[in-house]
């Protein structure tokens, strides 16, 4: 395993491990913690979600306490951007308790290779399990697709 992928791992536990109990005082949920390099930039990033959705003093509450604390543990060796926020409507499932609340609801797939000469497919999800996902496609039928192929499942949004 590449020494990178380990310290990643270890700062979003960390991180993760200190908001659980300030996000259950909130009664927030804590959607996901990442550490990710974009351009020459690191970001630390927490996504917070709650029933009606998240506002800025929300993210602000919990920015600010998190902020104090990763100053003084300072176990993160490179220089970062602190983010938290709202998940977002197009964020991807990753998680069990993404897949359980998003049962009956629309999702996009976009899959790594081409089915039926098509990469996209939107439907409702029906089942999943850890080897597949299950839709019903716009014209009724039951589309399953294993895991290893999708490159994104996510909820669908209209505007």
């Amino acid at each position: 395993m590449k020494k990178d992928m380990t310290k990643r791992e270890t700062y979003e536990s960390k991180t993760e491990e200190f908001l659980k109990p300030l996000i259950e005082e909130h009664h927030f949920e804590l959607v996901d913690v990442e550490y990710v390099k974009e351009g020459s930039n690191w970001y630390l990033r927490a996504y917070i979600d709650k029933e009606g959705g998240i506002s800025v003093d929300d993210c602000e509450v919990i920015s600010r306490r998190l902020s104090d604390w990763l100053d003084k543990e300072d176990f993160i060796e490179d220089s970062y951007i602190l983010e938290v926020s709202s998940p977002g409507l197009g964020r991807p499932l990753k998680k069990e308790k993404d897949f359980v609340r998003s049962v009956g609801k629309q999702v996009d797939i976009r899959l790594y290779r081409q089915r039926d000469n098509q990469k996209d497919f939107t439907g409702i999800l029906t089942s999943y399990d850890k080897d597949s996902v299950t839709i019903e496609g716009e014209d009724g039928e039951e589309l399953e697709f294993q895991r290893p192929e999708i490159a994104l499942i996510r909820l669908a949004f209209d505007f």
